[in-house]
């Protein structure tokens, strides 16, 4: 199992918005909803748009492209998704978000 590695600051993040990081190179979306902190891909399985451009409609983000939802726990997608997007396991240290890809 991969370890936790640091994605942003709790501080970045508000609630409700969308924050747009990269952890190794791979681009992670982050949210904070009720309290509670997301990561998922950030990356659109229809035309690989950056969702986290787009908005957030209860626990799912909306693809700014063409309007494909993915839900935040489990990561399906709705057409025009092609597929489902990561989910990342997070963990709060401090002020530090950690997520393990």
């Amino acid at each position: 199992m991969s370890p936790f590695t640091f994605a942003a600051n709790l501080s970045d993040l508000s609630e409700g918005q969308l924050f747009a990081t990269r952890v190794d190179d791979v681009p992670v979306a982050l949210t904070m909803i009720a309290g509670r902190v997301h990561a998922v891909g950030d990356v659109c399985t229809h035309d690989d748009g950056p969702l986290a451009e787009g908005e957030l409609d209860g626990l799912c983000v909306v693809c700014p492209r063409h309007g494909a939802r993915f839900d935040l726990l489990s990561g399906k997608g709705t057409f025009p998704a092609a597929g489902p997007i990561p989910i990342y396991e997070t963990r709060i240290e401090g002020d530090a978000v950690l997520i393990r890809l």
